[in-house]
């Protein structure tokens, strides 16, 4: 999938755990861990401006496009 998803690198960038960005997001981990390994398949987008407020970052920090070769 050209779609890659950085949770995990804007995650350690603010030294920020999984658990607490669940708590701050209001989603299960169980969901947020779907988004964290790229197996999810959507995100809405209320969910992605709670992640980008509680990781103070922009939806290009989370989400990057890569060309299939």
């Amino acid at each position: 999938m050209p779609i890659i998803v950085n949770l995990d690198v804007m995650m350690a960038k603010r030294k920020m755990s999984l658990n607490e960005l669940s708590e701050k997001v209001e989603l299960t981990l169980s969901n947020l861990s779907i988004l964290k390994t790229g197996k999810a398949k959507a995100i809405r987008f209320s969910t992605l401006e709670a992640i980008c407020l509680a990781l103070d970052c922009q939806p290009g920090d989370i989400l990057e496009f890569i060309e299939d070769k």
